[in-house]
């Protein structure tokens, strides 16, 4: 896709009619967060809007403390023109990660960068205790916020996996532990610690939402999202927007099946029965070397790389299968692959998909690219961070909870 094909895309339009100066507020806001520091008359061509309307929206979204001015550009004809910017401090909201190895909560400012993190390791989430955790860890990103930036703190987004208490044999978990989710409302038992306002969405969706807003997604109109956790699993972009599915587990890549069921009732191994990172955890531990080496570069280091590679020449064919069969019937641009593992972990990944690839069956097929994520670990969490952020300053509230009916 060329540059002018990109902005086109990307332009998000306001009106020049009175009564809609909320609305062209929030356009400018994304207009701004999609492309960066931008100029008050590139901010009119790319919105559609008049240059007198920007000037005024930039002048309250200013005095609200919503954005800020950068360092002049300077060395072209005419007056020097002045980028406006995000401003960092002119809001706040908290994402939660729940995750089947771990908790994140994260205070993340305007600018979607994360400004603290508190983290909790466990084997399984018990919800006996992890909302008392979550309860408290939520107080003390607030408290660091102070009397004065408290107000400016806009909600709470929550990231989890639809089903928290499956595959428990998988995972070693024992059934009573396990179905303890299985009554657990979780975006409730958040909303009761909090009166901010509480968003809920799986947590490969929120992932899939930190790419498309600040990574490689936003110059990318539709494509495929891979994140290797505990679990693999995934999210879908199509014309620019997060499709979710009729019950919100679009691109759920980690339940592809590898291959046909059997007559005599045996079903196949999914995609996360090989490529999830708990199979690389458990070849680990058997052969009594650290599991933390998947955070790290470790992983690709010996005594830690034999094993690496051979959990890479079983999952990785298995997530190029995934992509063959997804750019099929989806016709993709682009697949984007991230984890929450080390970089130098990614690009082995990255190069080994790639070689998976070149030897599925491509005739009739677009082959998609496949990209590198930008975010990392902290991807679900962010994700969920900025589903708040969205409802109150994007032009569309609701981009990323909307269920596709």
């Amino acid at each position: 896709m060329n540059t002018a094909e990109t902005a086109a895309r990307l332009r998000p339009r306001g009106s020049n009619n009175l009564g809609t100066r909320q609305f062209n507020e929030r356009v400018v806001l994304h207009a701004i967060r999609l492309h960066g520091a931008l100029p008050k008359a590139e901010i009119a061509r790319l919105t559609n809007l008049t240059a007198q309307s920007v000037q005024l929206i930039i002048a309250g979204l200013e005095a609200e403390g919503l954005v800020l001015k950068h360092a002049p550009l300077r060395g072209r004809i005419g007056q020097p023109s002045i980028p406006m910017a995000l401003n960092p401090d002119g809001a706040y909201s908290i994402g939660i990660k729940i995750g089947r190895r771990s908790l994140d909560v994260l205070l993340v400012d305007f600018a979607a960068q994360v400004r603290e993190r508190l983290t909790l390791d466990y084997q399984f989430p018990d919800p006996d205790t992890l909302f008392d955790e979550i309860r408290a860890r939520v107080q003390a990103l607030r408290k660091t916020l102070g009397p004065k930036r408290a107000p400016l703190l806009h909600g709470v987004g929550v990231a989890a996996p639809l089903s928290l208490g499956g595959w428990r044999s998988l995972l070693g978990v024992a059934p009573e532990k396990a179905g303890k989710w299985n009554a657990i409302d979780i975006r409730a038992q958040v909303m009761a610690m909090t009166k901010l306002p509480v968003e809920m969405v799986k947590d490969t969706a929120a992932a899939c939402v930190a790419e498309l807003v600040s990574g490689g997604g936003r110059s990318i109109r539709s494509f495929l999202y891979v994140f290797v956790d505990t679990f693999i699993g995934g999210g879908l972009v199509i014309d620019s927007r997060l499709r979710s599915g009729g019950s919100g587990n679009a691109g759920a890549v980690g339940s592809m099946p590898l291959g046909p069921g059997h007559a005599d009732g045996a079903v196949p191994p999914q995609v996360l029965n090989v490529a999830s990172l708990f199979t690389l955890e458990s070849m680990y531990a058997q052969a009594g070397l650290d599991a933390g080496a998947l955070a790290d570069a470790r992983a690709v280091a010996s005594p830690w790389l034999p094993l690496t590679q051979a959990w890479l020449s079983q999952s990785t064919p298995a997530i190029a299968l995934a992509i063959n069969g997804a750019a099929a019937l989806l016709d993709l641009e682009a697949v984007i692959i991230d984890g929450s593992f080390s970089r130098e972990m990614l690009a082995a990944v990255l190069a080994e998909v790639g070689v998976a690839l070149d030897r599925c069956n491509w005739e009739g097929v677009s082959r998609p690219s496949v990209l590198a994520g930008t975010i990392g670990a902290d991807a679900g969490a962010i994700g969920g961070a900025l589903l708040p952020l969205y409802a109150n300053f994007a032009p569309d509230r609701n981009l990323f909870l909307k269920l596709d009916r």
